[in-house]
Parts: structure tokens; sequence; C-alpha cells
């Protein structure tokens, strides 16, 4: 094994299929690789990795995993050939709606797909969604060859499998995009999306926490660190994303900026920094000297994980008793609309937040209550 770190490969049933579960001591290195794998799920239930269970999985694992990581498969019991041909005889009789496995010819295109992506330099979140949503697609109409697919089956899905489902609208338009893009990169075949229908997007408004609210949940953590990334996430509006990505000279304490470099759409932009976040962020560099990134993991270099920061939101939340459904983006969200309500000019609001559009930055002036306040209601004078 040359000491390498073990992962451990075990057979088991979730959601009624026969899944490979990763076992393994938490090491944020491999958890990023496997969650860059568009393959891999995680399962709160079972809480692993996994993957369902096919043919070649153990070969698949070995090239993804050496020469890293030792991979154990000693405790999988691995499928006889009689077992995998009925599974996929059932497959075929499966009921409309069901999902099948994949056969090896399309999972084969879709990595030319996502090849296709990766060299028009598509976010790798992007491309996760888009890879994601074509899959669906795809094992809906498993029984049915790729070329035989056409504009009536995409809005057949859409009605009897998005809508059945109760899925969003946004997720509907990905899998529109992501199917678009397949035929005509891949297949050379045009899916037309002017014949699909497209949903109207919800116009939903940002979710908005006090000065009070935000106070008390960055001053909830003793920690320097959680403290740290809390408040510059606030402190500059930044996504989640972009905190995790940041580097030491990112920076700028002389000219009191930092960098957000290749954040979303490709692009790089500044935000101010408070000599408040500045005098923190000293405090916590000598504490921790980072190496790599501004915020790193267990394992100096690699960068901090973004589900065990999203529980150091939470926990900050219940500490101080705030009973609203809070997330990381609620910060940003927040830090926006508190600009707006201290007076900073709107134009200023979107270079800051990165946004390409004027109206994404609008929709703040929408729960904006500066203004709305100064409205006597009628029945005032009743």
């Amino acid at each position: 094994m040359n000491n390498l770190p073990i992962v451990k490969l075990k057979s088991a049933f979730h959601k009624d299929k026969e899944v490979v579960q990763l076992v393994f001591n938490k090491r944020d290195d491999l958890n990023n690789l496997l969650r860059a794998n568009t393959a891999m799920r995680w399962s709160k239930t079972m809480n692993c990795w996994y993957l369902p269970f096919y043919k070649s999985i153990i070969q698949d694992l070995f090239m993804l995993l050496k020469p890293n990581f030792y991979l154990d498969y000693t405790d999988l019991k691995v499928c006889e050939e009689p077992l995998v041909k009925k599974m996929e005889v059932e497959m075929i009789v499966k009921p409309a709606g069901e999902l099948s496995e994949l056969p090896l010819e399309v999972l084969q295109k879709m990595e030319r797909f996502k090849f296709w992506l990766q060299s028009k330099r598509y976010s790798e979140n992007t491309i996760g969604t888009y890879i994601d949503a074509l899959k669906t697609f795809l094992r809906y109409y498993a029984d049915k060859p790729i070329t035989e697919i056409t504009n009536d089956d995409l809005i057949n899905f859409n009605n009897h499998y998005i809508l059945a489902k109760h899925f969003s609208a946004s997720y509907q338009n990905q899998v529109v995009n992501a199917v678009k893009l397949f035929f005509s990169k891949v297949e050379n075949k045009k899916i037309n999306p002017e014949l699909i229908h497209r949903p109207k997007r919800p116009k939903l408004l940002p979710n908005v926490l006090s000065k009070e609210e935000v106070k008390l949940i960055l001053n909830a953590h003793s920690n320097i660190k959680h403290k740290t990334m809390l408040s510059l996430m606030y402190s500059c509006g930044l996504r989640c994303g972009e905190l995790l990505r940041l580097k030491p000279t990112d920076i700028d304490s002389k000219r009191n900026v930092v960098f957000i470099r290749q954040s979303k759409g490709r692009k790089d932009r500044i935000a101010p920094l408070s000599e408040k976040i500045i005098k923190i962020l000293r405090e916590y560099y000598e504490l921790y000297k980072p190496v790599n990134y501004l915020f790193e993991g267990q394992i100096k270099g690699a960068p901090y994980d973004e589900r065990s920061l999203q529980l150091v939101l939470k926990q900050g939340v219940e500490k101080v008793k705030i009973n609203k459904p809070i997330t990381l983006h609620w910060l940003r969200h927040s830090y926006a609309t508190h600009l707006l309500e201290n007076g900073t000019d709107l134009r200023y609001i979107q270079e800051i937040l990165g946004h390409s559009s004027s109206k994404t930055t609008e929709i703040y002036t929408h729960v904006s209550t500066k203004n709305i306040q100064k409205i006597i209601s009628p029945f005032d004078y009743l």
C-alpha cells in the first residue's frame, strides 16, 4: 500500500438501486476530487460518496484515484453476469417516467460533450450543471436511440418529468440549454430552442437580513477563522466560491481592495475593504499563516470546504437563535441592500457585485426599506 490513504468500496442499496459506497477517513483533497467528478453522488442518509453499480466500476475508480490513494474492494460483492443481464432487461421494461442507466456509447458521447465544454472554458459549476441535466434527460430516453430524439421528446420530458416532479423553472431552462448544446455540438443535430416551452422565471425577492441580525451572526463565533470568513463574505458581498478561491495576494491592504479573479462569467473585479475587516484579516493571517489559499482546510494548501463553511454559518445562526433558513448567499444580498440603504449609487453596487446587467442589481431596490418606511399609510389618518 505504501502507506497511501485507503478508500474502501462497499456494496449497498440506495433508493432501491444497487450502489457502491466509497468509505474513507475525512480528507478535503479527496472530497474535492470526488466532487469534481460528475458521476459521483453524495448521500446524506448514508453519509458517504457513492456510484450506481456497473461492471467496470473498479477499473474506473482505479483510474480516478491512482496514484494517490489505495483502493480496497475486498468487501465489494460484484454482481454475477446473469444478474447484470437481468438488470438490463428490467431497465427496458420500466414504466414511463422512470430513469434507466445509460449504455456505454451514450456515456462516451457525454464525455465528448464535457471535453467540448472544458475547451470552451465553461466554469466547473456550469459544466457540472449541464452534465447532470443532460444525463437526467438521456436516462429518461435510455431505450431510444439518440439519433431519433426530437423536439417533441424534450417537450414531453418537460411535461411528464420536470413538471410532474415539481422541479423549478430554473432547472427546466438548464435542461433545455444542456440538450440544445449537446445535440448541436456532439450529434450535429439541431434541437430548436424556439419550439421548446421555456418557463417564465418566477420573480423572487432576495432574502435580506437586518444589520442587527448580521452583527449577531458575525459575532457568534469565537473561532477567528470562522468569524473572518463570514465577515469578509458580508463586508465585500462575495459569493461562497469567490471567498474560497481567494489567495493571500488578492488582499491589497495598501489600496484597501480585494481582487476577485475569474468569478462568474469569467470576470475579474475589485471590491473595497473596510479598515475594520483589514484589521480582522491581519489578526487571522498572523495566527493561521495560509500558504496557498487565504482560507485553507485541514490540509495545508488545500481550499476550505464549502459544506464546512455552510455548517459554520448554520452553527452561528443557531447560536444566536435566529429562526430563518439562512444561507451564505443571504450575506451577499444583505450587503448589497445595506449599501443601497446607506446611499451608495446603484452603478457602484453593480460593479462591486460583478453584475453584467444593471437590471440584476435593481432588484435590491425592491427590498430596501429606506424609502418605503417614509411612506405614511392612510390608515394612520383614520
